[in-house]
């Protein structure tokens, strides 16, 4: 495993990060989330292969998943300090009014649940899921800056947003000198690449690590070449919202699955792979649900791909709505 630098901050995260969206209360969230004893052999490989960075939500399983990752981290490392622990804030978590959001009302509230929920005092990345329409970004930034100086969390990140209110929210915080964002969470993989227009850029020239969600476009690029399916596939209706272009989608998982042939490797190496090589990328958020989803990743590390490969992956994209 390699261990990379979190932006331009002294953090070091491992070049995987282990989502922990699948281990939860699959009668919360899915048929296809693991419960924690399914998950702990899962989170165990993950761990023994060298992987420290972990990403959960407090909307994930309705908190499940915070509990679980708690629990299955504090039995799996020695010390707290020995991995990487990230979670997400501004999906209702229940059903008050003000059990959702970013005002600071919720954000004080939700960042003392998520911790209980994790079994510590602190997280080590704190971000925002999405944007706030109704809360001005004054009192988010205010409010987060709180919970670091608080020493509840040790920085900041966000997620899926447009590239001008990332950029507003770091100017916002830039200018009252509160703490800033130092990494973004995209929707980014070989089948949607809308984010190297403006927001990847942007985080270059910041210096801001980017952590991409959906590395494998909910698994889709896994299974190029194989026509098979999933239990979560058959579930999940976010995989029709996020990628309508079939025939672009076809042709650009034709490739995958040729390069997978010739390298004899399987299709999600090669589509991990294709991400972990672009500059901009710190880390792919990982979800895995069987012990092989576990080593594909970590082998995607050590694959190197050529400049050819990279290209011939790359080429058959067209610009495509806009999904976060």
């Amino acid at each position: 495993m390699e261990y990379v630098r979190l932006g331009t901050t002294g953090l070091k995260v491992s070049r995987v990060c282990l989502g922990m969206m699948s281990y939860g209360d699959p009668a919360r969230w899915g048929e296809w989330v693991l419960d924690e004893g399914a998950a702990e052999p899962i989170v165990r490989r993950a761990v023994e292969a060298g992987v420290t960075f972990f990403d959960t939500a407090d909307v994930y399983s309705q908190g499940a998943s915070e509990e679980v990752t708690g629990r299955l981290l504090a039995r799996l490392f020695p010390r707290r300090e020995d991995y990487v622990l990230a979670t997400k804030v501004y999906f209702p978590v229940g059903g008050g009014p003000n059990d959702r959001g970013l005002s600071r009302k919720h954000v004080h509230a939700a960042i003392d649940a998520s911790l209980r929920r994790l079994g510590t005092d602190h997280v080590d990345l704190y971000q925002i899921h999405r944007w706030d329409d109704e809360t001005p970004i004054e009192e988010t930034m205010q409010a987060l800056h709180e919970v670091v100086q608080a020493g509840k969390a040790r920085y900041l990140g966000a997620s899926s947003m447009a590239a001008w209110q990332f950029a507003k929210a770091q100017h916002t915080a830039g200018l009252h000198g509160w703490t800033k964002f130092v990494s973004m969470q995209p929707h980014y993989n070989l089948l949607y690449r809308e984010e190297e227009r403006e927001m990847l850029p942007l985080c270059a020239d910041q210096g801001v690590g980017v952590i991409p969600w959906s590395p494998l476009a909910r698994g889709l690029i896994a299974r190029a070449g194989s026509g098979g399916s999933t239990v979560r596939a058959g579930s999940d209706p976010r995989i029709d919202a996020l990628y309508t272009d079939e025939e672009n989608d076809r042709r650009i998982l034709e490739r995958v699955a040729q390069v997978a042939a010739e390298r004899g490797v399987p299709a999600a190496q090669v589509g991990l792979a294709w991400l972990l090589h672009q500059p901009q990328v710190t880390a792919p958020i990982v979800g895995a649900t069987k012990d092989r989803h576990v080593d594909d990743a970590v082998a995607a590390v050590d694959l190197a791909l050529t400049d050819k490969e990279l290209a011939f992956l790359a080429e058959p994209y067209r610009p495509r709505p806009v999904a976060l």
